[in-house]
């Protein structure tokens, strides 16, 4: 039983992972950071990679695939928002 509950966690933090494409796709298809809040990304981002780490401490398969799946989707959202910020800041400077 603790085997089968650990195998649905396990698609559960998949899934969790999932969630976050459709922002990935949004924010590449615009190539804008505009409507995306770097702090609660790059907050989430922090916390999986801190689940990974708890997931390595504890020998959890699950939770470290898991997490690091959901890393890879939400750190790409953070990743593609600081660079298209960084773009919009530079842009603003050449301006002015």
């Amino acid at each position: 039983m603790k085997q089968i509950v650990a195998v649905i966690f396990g698609l559960g933090l998949v899934c969790n992972a999932l969630l976050f494409v459709p922002q990935v796709l949004a924010v590449w298809r615009k190539k804008s950071d505009e409507g995306i809040s770097l702090i609660t990304f790059g907050g989430f981002s922090v916390l999986q990679a801190i689940g990974i780490v708890h997931g390595l401490y504890q020998q959890d398969l699950s939770l470290i695939l898991g997490m690091a799946a959901s890393l890879l989707s939400c750190g790409t959202v953070t990743a593609l928002t600081l660079l298209y910020r960084v773009r919009r800041v530079r842009a603003g400077r050449c301006e002015s």
